[in-house]
């Protein structure tokens, strides 16, 4: 935001330059109450420093401080609220905005370097339930947002495709598949047999023992058991990429667990060199206690190599692939241990690039307020809460505007970005309370209130006949306390991409575009933009939406989810 790092500038030098730019820039802050200015400056950190009250130091920098842009300062205690000059403000903000479009907000913070995102990964042969959607939208949006700064984003989809699951199904699907059934529906039976399995495990436990054979039978390369994991591998993706295609969201790795079956030698004779490798109850573990973590297991007392493994294998392949300057894991906060020992490990093997892996957990998707779970069969299919979504969606648009083009393409982006949004708005380490009712309503934080804020913007558009592309004013002079909250909302648009990134954090971006739209649809109801207004006020109002409706599409282009013009 300019108008902070002006500010921030012009505060340094009233205080001689004592500290830096940057570092009192931070200190900037947007207050609580609109009634309290643009921007706030707390001065209570200077009170040792100039052994005066904060109160004190605030009414002198205050008395003495003038920058261009802003109008009015007003100190309250150790606080000093600026008041920006809106007509100026204006022009630089919208100026910035028509001449750069959907550029607008964009740095070269990453400098092309890539970032890795380890995102969605749902196991085969289960079905894409609501409970794999909140790493899915959170990691594409973090990819979104972080090629928004300059960075090149390398989506992996690290499917959950090895393990002892696999001798579970197979056993399963021995004693009671029905091929006609999993060709015809390959997801849906295939669950119904892996929940089957474990209701009749309950009742004979040596189902359990079978399962473990089976699965050692694939690792040992049995060709039959091959035959069906890669069967079952096969269908579950081609559904898989049905629920991707809706969401609009592609991946450039679908490198899963098995990817690194022969790769995990090396890490474990890395570890072997390194004299890391310990023996407890027959298994190889790593040693943390220096780090107050539990021992690593690295092997099993079988032989089995486990999570931990195959992520420091997946660690190595990246970097050396990638050349990574962060790499992302999104993944539910219950793995937060398994990737500190990880980062452990790696540290202690001595890598650079250590501290460059970033755990990004996230709270669970709950239903009825319990954890929807895949091996008990309760379970909220994503597919299924998507086209109901859409089925609702339709409905509306028949009920609200019969005549609109393209309704059915309209009321797919209207259901999908509901279910996107939903998830989007929640800060990602707090859980998600499904409801689908919540998510369609087109009032409060929800995709569709977004998305109808934005249409209602473009038909303001419309019905002006304005160029797009020409036409736009250079000038605000008749802005005044109507149009300050827009403004200010735009121009904070750059420093909540930043936030969003350094937090890891996409609802920075939903909330953002949620107050972008009540301060809009606020204008809306109070302004009449089309009649009892001169040409240069319409031309200046117009372009101020004009520049809202970027704005809005390119916040909701960051989220995944797509603007429609018409709704």
């Amino acid at each position: 935001m300019k108008m902070k790092r002006d500010i921030a500038q012009t505060l340094n030098e009233l205080l001689s330059n004592k500290f830096s730019t940057i570092e009192i820039e931070k200190m900037i802050e947007k207050p609580k109450h609109v009634d309290h200015g643009d921007l706030a400056f707390p001065c209570f950190r200077f009170a040792r420093e100039f052994k005066q009250s904060p109160a004190d130091i605030a009414r002198d920098l205050g008395g003495a401080f003038v920058c261009e842009g802003v109008h009015k300062v007003n100190v309250v205690g150790g606080y000093i609220n600026f008041y920006l000059d809106i007509p100026i403000l204006a022009a630089k903000v919208m100026s910035d905005i028509t001449t750069q479009g959907s550029h607008f907000g964009e740095k070269q913070v990453g400098q092309g370097k890539a970032v890795t995102i380890d995102l969605s990964s749902p196991n085969i042969a289960k079905p894409f339930s609501m409970g794999h959607l909140r790493s899915t939208v959170i990691g594409n949006a973090l990819a979104n947002i972080v090629e928004k700064v300059g960075y090149k984003s390398i989506r992996i989809n690290h499917i959950g495709d090895w393990g002892t699951q696999f001798g579970k199904l197979i056993t399963a699907y021995k004693k009671w598949g029905d091929e006609e059934k999993v060709k015809t529906s390959p997801i849906v039976e295939l669950h119904k047999l892996y929940v089957h399995f474990h209701e009749q495990a309950e009742l004979d436990p040596s189902l359990n023992d079978e399962a473990r054979l089976w699965f050692k039978r694939l690792e040992e390369g049995d060709a039959e058991a091959a035959k069906l994991w890669e069967w079952f591998r096969e269908v579950s993706l081609h559904a898989f990429s049905l629920v991707y295609e809706l969401m609009g969201i592609s991946f450039d790795s679908f490198n899963g667990e098995a990817f690194y079956n022969d790769k995990m030698s090396a890490v474990i004779d890395m570890l072997e060199r390194a004299n890391l490798l310990e023996e407890s109850d027959g298994a190889m573990v790593v040693r943390l206690d220096e780090e107050g973590l539990p021992p690593c297991l690295i092997k099993k007392r079988d032989g089995a190599t486990l999570y931990a493994t195959r992520d420091l294998a997946a660690a190595y392949y990246r970097y050396e692939n990638y050349s990574f300057a962060k790499s992302l894991y999104v993944v539910g906060n219950e793995q937060s241990l398994h990737f500190k020992q990880l980062a452990a490990v790696l540290k202690k093997l001595d890598v650079p690039w250590a501290n460059d892996l970033v755990h990004i957990p996230f709270g669970m998707m709950l239903k009825d307020g319990k954890k929807m779970s895949t091996r008990k069969g309760k379970v909220v299919l994503l597919e299924e809460v998507l086209a109901q979504s859409v089925k609702i969606a339709q409905a509306a648009i028949e009920e609200k505007n019969p005549t609109l083009a393209k309704k059915d393409l309209v009321a797919k982006k209207v259901g999908v970005g509901a279910v996107l949004f939903h998830d989007l708005k929640v800060f990602r380490q707090n859980d998600v309370h499904f409801s689908l009712e919540d998510m369609l309503r087109f009032e409060g934080e929800t995709g569709p209130y977004v998305q109808y804020a934005h249409a209602r913007a473009c038909s303001i558009l419309r019905k002006a006949k304005m160029d797009m592309q020409h036409g736009w004013s250079t000038t605000y002079e008749t802005f005044g306390e109507e149009e300050r909250p827009l403004i200010i909302q735009l121009h904070a648009f750059e420093d909540t991409i930043s936030e969003a990134v350094k937090e890891w954090d996409p609802s920075k971006v939903a909330k953002y575009v949620v107050e972008l739209c009540q301060h809009f649809n606020h204008y809306y109801a109070h302004v009449n933009f089309l009649q009892n207004a001169n040409e240069q006020e319409k031309q200046q109002r117009l372009t101020l939406i004009y520049s809202t409706t970027i704005v809005i599409k390119e916040s909701l282009r960051l989220l995944g989810i797509d603007a429609p013009e018409e709704m």
